[in-house]
């Protein structure tokens, strides 16, 4: 019987997730002032970014499903968008 091992592809996104994760944990206890969100946002633009590239297999697909995905993100985009807008002009 043969032992299982898992791609390395996982193995090694699963290590750059962590290696992320500790660093948002650590930086947030860092004061950067008004730069701690856009290093928040960074890092968890490329968490994302990592999670989309292996796990929903968009790193080998064609130009049309990487289009496909770009607009479910521009109208998540639109959506919180007119949400925020919403929530700023209230009183």
């Amino acid at each position: 019987m043969t032992e299982w091992r898992p791609p390395v592809a996982l193995v090694f996104t699963w290590l750059a997730l962590l290696a992320l994760l500790a660093s948002t944990v650590t930086l947030a206890y860092v004061p950067l002032g008004t730069f701690n969100a856009v290093v928040a946002l960074t890092i968890g633009t490329t968490k994302a970014a990592i999670v989309a590239a292996i796990f929903m297999e968009l790193r080998d697909r064609r130009p049309r499903t990487l289009v496909f995905a770009g607009a479910g993100l521009f109208w998540l985009g639109i959506l919180l968008w007119l949400g925020m807008m919403d929530f700023l002009t209230r009183t």
